[in-house]
């Protein structure tokens, strides 16, 4: 809810009669509410990454909650533009910390088997948290949305309280009868359990100290590190942020005579759909087929997009027939896809090519240079369309999908089904395949550097 708060807000707030503001916001002072919190998280995810080994998992989760339950409720009577500057940056501070927090939790009480599904579950619970936002957000008053919005975190943060740590953060500690316990409860088998503290011993520097400064040097990490913002750093190049923190006032733009309002509903509800596809395409592809998928239907809709706003610019073009409804087809290809795809499995990939002991610093790294491209799309979207129009903006966005998916299919090793240790190994061996034609028979050879 709080990741799509700007998408009905910032109309309320450009509107005289709704704004609590004196006056109505410029389309300057909308970007700094938009985007001003992924620049300042740029600080927070290292330092939270570090907080992670420190503290724990459920701790910085908690941690994470309060200023966002603060800046909610402030956000209820705020009157002044800076106000909403702060407390919005405040607020997608600590949803980007929490961003960090989820996978690496997933992927750390998951066995290898359901660590892809588990991990789809933070896409499909901000899908629901986004259809929320937009189906009541565009009909309730600026006063009445955020109340419902505090509400819901306080309902979201008193459970956590119950949470246990992750038996990788505990056994690190070196609280083992503890990690055990979490372990048996859900493996629900003590020999399973015993089987997995097994593996964290033979973890190649488990019970030693990680010195970070060590690790930026190391060569593999700096490679898993440099995969982790293909793949989330990719998935914001796709420009799905930009289109999501300014629905409403895009389905505005395309002055269709489908209704703003409704159309976002729709989207949100479509949005929500593709989080729960994400769970059985996830268990019956291979992590790499569902990315090219996912950023060839997301090409596809970007494109769309383009393709309307290029031919409605036409002088004297008047918008009938199907082009009132290509916007919104674009806009549920793009949302569906991203959410089906490279949306949910960013976060799941980004925690699989890391270490144990290098997991949280190399996730929160990965995600502070997602950040900072989401940053740029998301506060520079409306000066792109003012400079060179939607078009070209869209089409843009259309293009980064082919050099992402370029550079997955290169670079980027399956990651399905296999251990933390045996992807490790993926990332370290190059294959060189040989073909002898002579005798029909092909000899491959691997090596491993």
């Amino acid at each position: 809810m709080s990741l799509s708060w700007s998408s009905p807000v910032l109309v309320k707030l450009r509107n005289s009669t709704e704004t609590p503001l004196p006056e109505p916001i410029t389309d300057e002072e909308g970007s700094w509410i938009v985007s001003g919190g992924f620049l300042c998280a740029l600080i927070t995810n290292i330092f939270g990454g570090m907080l992670l080994d420190v503290i724990g998992r459920k701790y910085c989760l908690l941690l994470a909650m309060l200023p966002k339950l603060c800046m909610a409720f402030v956000l209820i009577f705020a009157d002044r533009v800076w106000l909403f500057i702060f407390c919005r940056a405040v607020m997608m501070m600590t949803d980007s910390f929490i961003f960090i927090i989820v996978p690496v939790y997933a992927s750390e009480i998951a066995c290898k088997v359901h660590r892809g599904t588990l991990g789809t579950f933070l896409q499909i619970f901000s899908s629901l948290g986004i259809v929320v936002t937009l189906g009541v957000g565009p009909f309730l008053s600026y006063t009445t949305y955020n109340i419902v919005l505090t509400a819901t975190i306080v309902l979201c943060t008193i459970p956590l309280v119950c949470l246990p740590d992750t038996p990788f953060h505990l056994y690190a500690k070196g609280r083992i009868e503890e990690a055990m316990e979490v372990l048996t409860s859900i493996r629900g088998s003590e020999d399973k359990a015993k089987q997995e503290i097994e593996e964290y011993r033979s973890c190649k520097n488990n019970e030693e100290k990680v010195d970070k400064i060590a690790l930026l040097k190391n060569r593999m990490f700096l490679k898993s590190v440099s995969l982790g913002f293909l793949v989330a750093g990719g998935a914001q190049l796709t420009g799905f942020n930009a289109v999501q923190f300014y629905l409403q006032t895009i389905l505005e733009s395309t002055k269709t005579s489908v209704k703003p309002e409704i159309a976002s509903v729709v989207i949100g509800i479509i949005q929500v759909l593709a989080s729960f596809f994400t769970t059985p395409i996830s268990s019956r592809f291979n992590r790499r087929t569902i990315l090219f998928a996912s950023l060839f239907g997301v090409f596809l809709g970007m494109l769309g997009l383009g393709t309307f706003f290029k031919i409605s610019e036409t002088e004297g073009y008047e918008i009938t027939g199907f082009m009132n409804y290509l916007p919104i087809i674009s806009l549920i290809l793009v949302i569906f896809c991203y959410c089906a795809g490279i949306g949910s499995l960013s976060w799941v990939i980004v925690t699989e090519i890391f270490e144990g002991p290098s997991r949280a610093l190399g996730f929160s790294i990965s995600i502070n240079l997602s950040s900072l491209l989401a940053f740029l799309t998301t506060k520079y979207l409306a000066l792109m369309i003012s400079v060179i129009g939607p078009t070209a903006t869209y089409l843009f966005f259309s293009s980064m999908c082919v050099l992402v998916g370029t550079l997955i299919y290169t670079f980027l090793p399956e990651t399905k089904g296999k251990t933390f240790r045996e992807i490790q190994e993926a990332l370290r061996a190059k294959k060189v395949v040989v073909e002898d034609k002579t005798d029909d028979t092909k000899m491959t050879k691997v090596t491993c550097k």
